[in-house]
């Protein structure tokens, strides 16, 4: 049998593979390759895509803003020899927010005296009495440098005045040593002192006063004592409140057990007054 459509088929197939033979298909020429791998080099960044342009500006600006605000903080009356060193040359606002998170109790002592007039000394007491032994570590309560360490024998004894980041002056008197020079810069938490019994005291103990711009703060109004912590991260400064202490703990109740006595112990003397 014969098959002569199926023979004219592969007598064309054959000769189309005599015309283009396998080594004879198309190539791109070399001149392409180069020319492809100088395309994709090209199209590397120039730059480091993460690195920030105009860097250097930048930190000039953060060096410059860090030096005004080190200079409004550290330089004004800073070489007073005084306590409070702005006597009257300042105005108080009447309201300023403080960022109080950092801080670090200066000593772990209980308090012995609080913040307040002295009925028995007829004078005020601007800071907070905490407890300590002779010899006991004194720290930083919050970062800031060193502004005096002084001695004054019919007050503070040996003492030391910190100016912090945060604007307020810190005092802590009564010490036995310091651990710090004035315009050394000291951490929250950093060694200052040892605590100590000089100056007018009755006993070993640590005297601590937190000021803004020369004004006593209650350090109570700042500081949870009991606890170590500042009452809120940031505190709220108000002219006409300064001086009180706060306390955040909610109020006790009054039980109805107490209140029963109360109203027992009453009718019982109206019964007294009414049989006299």
């Amino acid at each position: 049998m014969k098959f002569p459509k199926l023979n004219t088929l592969l007598v064309t197939l054959l000769a189309s593979i005599a015309v283009f033979p396998a080594q004879a298909q198309l190539k791109l020429p070399a001149s392409h390759t180069r020319q492809h791998n100088s395309l994709i080099a090209n199209q590397k960044p120039s730059v480091n895509p993460f690195k920030i342009e105009n860097n250097d500006i930048l930190l000039n600006q953060v060096k410059a803003r860090e030096a005004a605000i080190d200079n409004e903080i550290f330089n004004s009356y800073w070489n007073s020899d005084r306590v409070n060193p702005y006597g009257n040359a300042v105005t108080i606002p009447e309201h300023h927010n403080i960022d109080v998170s950092e801080f670090h109790s200066p000593c772990p002592g209980q308090i012995t005296s609080n913040y307040g007039y002295r009925s028995r000394f007829g004078r005020m007491h601007y800071g907070t009495d905490l407890k300590l032994q002779v010899g006991d570590t004194v720290r930083a309560a919050f970062s800031g440098k060193v502004r005096l360490t002084k001695y004054e024998g019919r007050g503070y004894g040996y003492y030391v005045v910190v100016r912090h980041d945060n604007g307020l002056e810190t005092v802590y008197g009564h010490l036995s040593r310091f651990l710090v020079k004035p315009n050394q810069y000291v951490k929250a938490g950093e060694p200052i002192a040892l605590g100590g019994n000089t100056g007018r005291s009755t006993g070993a103990h640590l005297h601590f006063e937190t000021r803004y711009l020369g004004i006593p703060i209650n350090p109570a109004a700042i500081i949870d004592f009991e606890n170590q912590v500042p009452h809120k991260d940031v505190f709220a400064f108000d002219k006409r409140t300064y001086g009180k202490s706060q306390k955040y703990a909610p109020a006790k109740k009054k039980s109805k057990k107490s209140y029963a006595s109360k109203k027992r112990k009453s009718s019982r003397k109206a019964t007294r007054r009414a049989r006299r």
